[in-house]
């Protein structure tokens, strides 16, 4: 298994281009500068043979969801994303309750020593209730799903904790805590596919600078039933059909697009770069249509997004994609599995 996950890890630069001085990342960058997350793509990166087909499937399926539900491409950044606590190496620990039987004892073992929760932290709102807490001096992330505080205390339904994180692939495995071995860890995750939640989200602080130098989450309708795609470790995909989109597949906006031609909205402007120079990721599934994820602030606090001088200057969420060229849409080589651990095979056609 040791070796499993240094080859893993040794592999995590397939299907990317190394990254580039030009393109230094911020020091908030969360997970290895190789890792399927950060490194930059080529200009020339192949693509998927089944790319046209599935592409074409997706924007269909977009047309069809606006038409038949009037529900329209959006940007998550209060129900269904995370907040993302970033807190210091002096912060108190608190006692979390994972909630799940004892198949869930490996990650209770990795939680027995606290999690340093700040006090006035909050999940973000809806069912998902997503929450994050990193903590750079100790090189350590923690994330939750549905994490709630009672009477005695933060309970969670799941979640997982990652220690090395600058080192880390940006995936679950049993690599991501000290002491797993077998298939333990590579089912940790707040999300459906053992990506973390914090993975491809944008930060106020990245739009703010304009310019976000890592892969998109992103979330589709009817991810694929039963398989998926490296560096997704698992699904709760739906679809049976023959051109869906697995979990884990990576796609990226043609780079022949003139973006100046489209005049985007800003946030989407930066979306549509970053989707280009990186990619996006299919970190999870909607109950709707297509989704980006934005950095959640606490449900306590007004949304720097909305209003007429939030970071949406003015612009609803739902209209922020109207002019996003999905058509233009390409999916880069798939690596299908359907059970983890889940990795590139040696021998596969790197993406440069």
């Amino acid at each position: 298994m040791r070796s499993f996950r240094r080859a893993a890890l040794a592999l995590a630069l397939v299907c990317v281009a190394a990254p580039q001085a030009a393109d230094a990342a911020p020091a908030d960058r969360l997970f290895a500068a190789d890792s399927i997350w950060n490194a930059r793509l080529s200009a020339n990166t192949p693509l998927d043979p089944t790319s046209r087909q599935r592409v074409r499937a997706l924007t269909g399926e977009i047309r069809g969801t606006i038409a038949r539900r009037n529900l329209y491409p959006n940007i998550q950044a209060n129900r269904y994303s995370t907040p993302l606590y970033r807190v210091p190496a002096n912060a108190r620990r608190v006692r979390l309750t994972l909630d799940t039987g004892r198949w869930g004892d490996p990650l209770r073992a990795a939680l027995a020593g606290g999690v340093p929760i700040p006090e006035a932290a909050a999940a973000a709102s809806g069912s998902d209730g997503h929450m994050t807490v990193y903590q750079p001096a100790t090189d350590t992330l923690w994330e939750f799903w549905r994490a709630h505080r009672r009477a005695d205390g933060w309970h969670a339904s799941w979640g997982g904790v990652i220690r090395g994180v600058s080192r880390n692939p940006g995936y679950y495995t049993a690599g991501a805590w000290p002491g797993l071995s077998g298939t333990n860890g590579w089912n940790w995750g707040s999300t459906a596919t053992s990506l973390p939640v914090a993975a491809g989200t944008v930060t106020r602080a990245e739009l703010r600078r304009g310019r976000v130098d890592h892969a998109l989450a992103v979330a589709v309708a009817n991810p694929c039933r039963k398989v998926f795609s490296w560096p997704a470790q698992r699904t709760d995909g739906t679809s049976s059909k023959r051109n869906c989109i697995p979990a884990g597949a990576r796609l990226r906006l043609d780079p022949r697009v003139n973006l100046d031609r489209l005049r985007l909205p800003r946030v989407t402007r930066i979306l549509a770069e970053a989707a280009q120079r990186h990619g996006m990721i299919v970190r999870d599934r909607t109950g709707g249509s297509l989704a980006f994820y934005l950095e959640a602030p606490s449900p306590r606090t007004r949304s720097p997004y909305t209003g007429a001088r939030g970071l949406y200057r003015g612009v609803p969420s739902w209209r922020m994609l109207a002019r996003f060229p999905f058509d233009r849409l390409q999916l880069l080589p798939l690596h299908l599995c359907s059970s983890s651990p889940c990795a590139p095979s040696p021998g596969r056609r790197s993406l440069r």
